[in-house]
């Protein structure tokens, strides 16, 4: 199954955890990375603190959906996450944005992620990976872009 990732922190190294992400990403079994973005920072949306470094990847997945948010919140772990309060500051944040064209709802897992479509630290980098992708039951990414042009995202890398 074809997957996508989102990926961003703004406590500590927050470059580095980044990447170190990413490299863990790769090395899931029955997962294949096919793409990634570059790096993204952006500020924080709804939140405090300092300024996110963002990115997507887009994996091929043998993972079922919850398994796989499984495997991406011990990357969370292995990284210090902590969840104090909602939006809060983090050293790693992973999200299942897509899992496939699936539509999931239940108490652990909504994809596409909510309010995916209406962030700039998705959508920019989602975009550069695949320009033509569609968010199930939403639409295509291209067409979010500019509803989102007036948050901050500025590719460092």
């Amino acid at each position: 199954m074809i997957a996508y990732v989102g990926i961003g922190a703004n406590l500590g190294d927050a470059r580095g955890n980044v990447l170190d992400a990413l490299r863990r990403l790769s090395l899931l079994d029955g997962s294949t990375t096919i793409e990634t973005s570059g790096l993204y920072r952006t500020a924080p949306v709804d939140a405090s603190g300092p300024d996110y470094i963002n990115a997507v990847a887009c994996i091929d997945t043998a993972f079922a959906p919850h398994a796989l948010l499984q495997a991406l919140q011990d990357i969370e772990q292995a990284h210090g996450r902590e969840r104090p309060y909602r939006n809060a500051p983090r050293t790693l944040d992973l999200d299942l944005l897509l899992y496939g064209d699936q539509i999931i709802a239940t108490d652990t897992l909504t994809v596409p992620h909510p309010r995916m479509h209406e962030r700039g630290f998705v959508l920019a980098p989602l975009a550069e990976v695949n320009p033509d992708l569609v968010i199930p039951g939403v639409g295509p990414v291209r067409d979010y872009l500019p509803l989102v042009a007036s948050q901050a995202v500025e590719k460092i890398g």
